[in-house]
């Protein structure tokens, strides 16, 4: 009994360590450097809430679904449109690798989020987002951050 706790308390050690998390305030001054506060008219407070509700700020984060595409990074960028993950069919509007999606330094999934906003619907393009952030009270997630 002893072992199999030990066992599965490390699996989930090793599962947690290799997520790539990043702080919600670290992630907002990233996204006010490059732009993003205003961009297609979306706050970075929208920013981090698709974060939030996409990955958890896990910028490794890869879900796979049974049309054989994936959804990749922090903002969970599907592979059938926006990126190329060479293995299903892919509109690669990004013009990217999906691993590159996957990156710490977040410029690649920046720019591939921007093209994606600057299509119709903005955010509405993540069904998340449109379920848990728009149109709701948003500043509190960039409380405590200084962006400046």
């Amino acid at each position: 009994m002893t072992r199999a706790l030990f066992i599965s308390l490390f699996s989930c050690l090793i599962a947690i360590n290799q997520a790539s998390l990043i702080n919600r305030c670290d992630l907002a001054k990233l996204l006010h450097q490059e732009d993003l506060d205003g961009f297609e008219g979306y706050s970075v407070s929208d920013w981090l809430c698709l974060a939030f509700v996409e990955s958890h700020f896990n910028m490794s984060k890869v879900n796979e679904y049974a049309d054989g595409s994936s959804d990749y990074g922090i903002f969970q960028i599907n592979s059938h449109y926006w990126c190329n993950d060479y293995q299903s069919h892919s509109e690669n509007t990004c013009h990217v690798a999906c691993q590159e999606l996957l990156s710490p330094n977040l410029l690649a999934t920046i720019h591939c989020a921007k093209k994606i906003v600057s299509r119709a619907g903005g955010m509405k393009n993540w069904a998340e987002w449109s379920i848990h952030c728009a149109g709701r009270p948003l500043s509190y997630w960039v409380t405590g951050c200084h962006m400046g």
